[in-house]
């Protein structure tokens, strides 16, 4: 029970860490569609 007690104390402190290094992953990979997004608006409206 102990053990148990420990490891699970032991996981969680890396929680937080590793659900703020996936946001921002998700928060680049949004910010890297609208960036491809508004050049390829820009690049359309050169065309015409």
């Amino acid at each position: 029970m102990t053990t148990q007690h420990t490891s699970k104390s032991a996981a969680s402190p890396t929680q937080p860490i590793e659900r703020a290094v996936m946001t921002g992953l998700v928060l680049a990979v949004i910010a890297g569609l609208a960036w491809i997004g508004c050049m390829l608006y820009t690049v359309t409206g050169w065309s015409f």
